[in-house]
């Protein structure tokens, strides 16, 4: 029972004449054959070829969509980092301000140190002044 296979890759089988070999395909679409099945094979590549596209595009798509997220992310930190720049540029033009006023603040603290002292002395001068007063007083109704 060996099988004869010509240049087509059909063979020819003795009980049921030529049938097509499984290792290379010969369909061609000239060949008789039904036409049934010929609507629904082309029908189902034509399926099968939308599905195919659709997965494809949808994949382009969501590339598409994390290329321009990460463009936006792009954007968003490099706006980040110029604002960050700003305020450190800020810091440290408040700092050296700070470190400028710093002896004009100390002054300003030993000034109402003075004061504080100041007034608790005009305090105790009045109360001394009200006793001499009294005392003055007193001396002189005698």
């Amino acid at each position: 029972m060996q099988e004869d296979m010509d240049s087509d890759g059909i063979t020819d089988s003795p009980k049921k004449g030529p049938t097509l070999s499984t290792s290379t395909s010969s369909f061609e679409a000239l060949d008789p054959h039904d036409p049934n099945l010929s609507r629904l094979a082309t029908t189902m590549f034509n399926k099968t070829a939308e599905y195919l596209y659709g997965e494809l595009t949808s994949t382009l798509d969501d590339y598409k969509l994390i290329e321009n997220m990460n463009r936006a992310t792009i954007t968003k930190y490099s706006d980040m980092k110029h604002i960050t720049g700003n305020i450190a540029k800020g810091m440290t033009d408040l700092n050296e301000k700070c470190n400028t006023l710093q002896p004009y603040l100390d002054q300003i603290e030993q000034i109402e140190d003075s004061v504080v002292k100041l007034e608790q002395a005009a305090y105790k001068l009045d109360a001394y002044s009200k006793r001499l007063e009294a005392k003055f007083k007193s001396l002189e109704k005698r």
